[in-house]
Parts: structure tokens; sequence; C-alpha cells
């Protein structure tokens, strides 16, 4: 009997914790957030997922997201859960990795093994960092290298068995069995060990954003899951394909990395619910604001101001992504789009989504799209949208998510005592492990 096929997993956003002048009481957002957040995992959701910046958005073009820190978010959500992963974003560029291991691996503690981490390199925020200019993708991308291999190294150093619970119900800390790493490389130097003990996981589970060349490479190397866009079948499979051809030649087996989309959607009750819905969507854009959105899209340096709506992209205007310095593989996705012939209304429509996957249908026609990637092994990890959203809500918790249920693409129940588990991740490989395969399999 073969064994069963990993179901399709599934992530919701971390609904905001913040407080709002006004508010009825100063704990208003987390409570709203806790509610949220109990609700996704009452619906067997996998995880909870936070998008960061490291900047005030002064255009208003992402949202709120960036307006909370991503680990004291999710630390106080784990307090008003206990099944639910919690995936945090992080920054390889503004984080030093000693630090980030001891706060991610608190959150695992605090968490009971819940803990992940998103490594993205940062497209905006150096102002507040002491950098009058970004770094450019390379060298963002050789540090984000060098940082995931110490975090993996300081939590694979530290032996499990370095606490001991007394009697009492104190912990003691043997610090004789916490590994020094001594790392001094390019961009770090850090002798190690981590001064927090090994957590319930041994090390978090680690996410990776990016899909620029250098991106593929660093989760083909290291990511756990490797989050992407993709909006289309054609897409996704030639990202996939060389994803796992780059995975392999590390030597790494099971078909790791897991792929992650995101799902942007409108769900409507009927096909004239749907074309309603989606009529009002496009009608409440500010399309002034929406040249701003797309310029973001195109890496940020042209002016669509003065340009008809209903006229494509002059062809002088769009980019080389090998020249442009922020989120390349967010801009190619765009400039195919623009080179399709999409006028500049069409490519600000589809800048609302910032480039990825994204439907409109009834419940049994989106779980129609995310049953065809999935079969095809294109996605393993969903982040699905409307929980919280008025308009949605419904439509996701009793008509999608039942929908999927039905298929079977989704599971019933947490299968696992901690994340790792319930993403039914492969036994952990520890960073001296790989480096061995890969030695081996470079010979």
């Amino acid at each position: 009997m073969s064994a069963r096929r990993r179901r399709l997993k599934t992530l919701v956003g971390a609904a905001s914790v913040l407080y709002a002048r006004g508010d009825t009481d100063p704990s208003q957002g987390i409570r709203r957030a806790a509610s949220l957040a109990r609700k996704a995992e009452a619906e067997k959701i996998t995880g909870l997922f936070t998008a960061d910046l490291l900047q005030a958005d002064a255009a208003g073009l992402a949202g709120i997201t960036g307006s909370q820190e991503p680990i004291v978010a999710l630390a106080a959500l784990s307090q008003a859960t206990s099944r639910i992963g919690l995936v945090a974003t992080v920054s390889t560029t503004y984080h030093h990795p000693y630090n980030l291991a001891r706060l991610i691996g608190t959150l695992d503690h605090v968490s009971g093994g819940r803990a992940a981490w998103n490594a993205v390199t940062s497209s905006v925020g150096e102002e507040n960092f002491g950098d009058a200019t970004l770094p450019d993708p390379e060298q963002r991308y050789a540090r984000a290298t060098e940082f995931v291999e110490i975090v993996n190294a300081l939590f694979d150093a530290n032996d499990p068995a370095a606490t001991r619970r007394a009697a009492s119900g104190s912990v003691s800390v043997d610090p004789h069995k916490l590994g020094p790493i001594y790392h001094y490389g390019q961009h770090f130097q850090v002798q190690g060990p981590l001064n927090v003990p090994p957590p319930p996981q041994r090390r978090p589970v680690q996410f990776q954003a990016g899909q620029s060349a250098s991106g593929v490479t660093l989760g083909a190397r290291y990511a756990e899951v490797v989050y992407t866009s993709q909006p289309t079948l054609a897409d996704a499979r030639t990202f996939v394909s060389e994803l796992h051809r780059q995975a392999v030649a590390f030597g790494r087996a099971n078909r790791l990395p897991l792929v992650m989309n995101s799902f942007h959607s409108v769900i409507g009750e009927s096909d004239a619910d749907v074309v309603r819905r989606l009529r009002e969507k496009h009608e409440r854009i500010d399309y002034e604001q929406g040249r701003l959105k797309l310029a973001d899209m195109l890496g940020g340096e042209i002016d669509l101001r003065e340009l008809p709506l209903d006229a494509p992209l002059p062809e002088r205007l769009l980019p080389t992504v090998a020249h442009v310095n922020r989120r390349r593989g967010r801009v190619a996705i765009f400039i195919g789009y623009a080179r399709q012939g999409f006028t500049l209304r069409e490519l600000i429509i589809r800048a609302q989504e910032t480039g990825h996957w994204f439907n409109a249908g009834t419940p049994e026609q989106l779980a129609n799209a995310i049953e065809e990637r999935y079969r095809a092994g294109l996605v393993d990890v969903l982040s699905l949208h409307g929980l919280g959203q008025p308009d949605q809500e419904d439509l996701l918790v009793n008509g999608l998510l039942p929908e999927l249920r039905r298929r079977e693409l989704i599971d019933l129940e947490y299968v696992g005592e901690d994340f790792r588990s319930n993403l039914e991740l492969p036994p952990l490989v520890t960073s001296l492990e790989a480096s061995r395969r890969y030695a081996a399999n470079d010979r």
C-alpha cells in the first residue's frame, strides 16, 4: 500500500493586534486578532502568517503590512491558541542572526513548538538602518545565505539534553551542552553558543520568500517551505521544476522544499454574484494611487502619472530586470504582463494582487483551480484570504473550506503536535548532516 500523499496545508494572515484611537479599550486590537486566530484554529488552518516591511508606507500601497512587529504579535497570539503554526517574516538584511535565533527560538518555546520564520532580503527600509542605498540583490542574498547558515548552526549545535526540569518546576541548563559554532564569515562573526536552549522543534521551521534567480538558489538549498507568487499554471510549472532541480543538486530529498502560494480570490455564491463582486472590487480602485502601486511593481523608478489608462505601456518605459534593485521576481511578472499588451488600467487591476495567483469564482470553481495545481504537484502550502473580511469570511468558512475538505485536499484535523509535524515535513536534517550530503553529492 502506498503512503498517503501529504494534503495541502493552509495558512491565513495573522490579524492586526494594533490599538486604534477611539477603541473601546486598549486591548480591542489584540482581542480581535486572538478571536480570528482561534477561528482559524477551529477550521484546522495549519498556520498564521505575517508579512513585514521596515518603513512607514507613506503612499499607502501596502495597507497595514509592516505596522506591527511580527514576532511580538505572534507571541501574543500563541497564548490564545494551542495548535496553529506561527510564521514570522524576518529581514536577513536588517536583522542579526544571533538575535533572530534567540527571538524565534523563544517563540518556539512559548508556543509549544509552533514557530517558523520566513527569510526575506527586504526591498525597502535602508533609510532606517544607516544605509544610504539598498544593497544590490547579489549582496543581499550573499548575506542571507550566511545568515541562514548561522541560524541553523546555532540551533543544531545545542544538545537537546541541555535542559532539565526539577521537581519544583524550575528549569536548569547545562552550559556544557550548549555548543559554540565559531563562525567567521564575510558578513558576520558569531562564536556561539546560542543561549536559548533547544526548543520543542529543535529548529523552528524555515520558510523563505524570493523568486529571483538568487532567491531560488537560496530556497533550494536551505528552505523547508518556499513562498512564491506564480500567477499562472505555466509559471508555476517552470518555477517548481527549477526549484526542485536545484534542490536535488544540493543533495536534498523528499521533494523539499515545499512550495507555498498565496491564493488571492473573490468568492461568490453564483456566477452572477462573482461578476458583481468583481465589478465592485474594480470600482473601488483608486486609479491614481494605482499608478503608484504599478510603478512599485515595476521597480519603483518609472513615472506612469500622465499615461492614458486604456492604452498599453510604451516598451521604452519597461525596466531591464537585471538593473532593478528591488523584487526582481515581481518586476519580471509585470514586465511579462505589459508585453502581453495589457492596458495601464488592466495592469493597475492586476497590481492590486501584487503579482500573486488570483481567481474569482464560486467555491466549487475556486476548488477546481486549487485542485488542478495541487494534483500537478505545484503547490504544497496555500495562503487563503477572506478571514476577517465581512463580505468574504462566510463564503470561505462555509463555502471554499468545506469544498476542499469534501475533495480530501486539506486536513480535517491537525496531524501532529507541533508545526513541523502538521506540515508533514520529513525528519529534520541538521546543518552538519546537510553539509555531509552536499559534499558527497558534489564529488
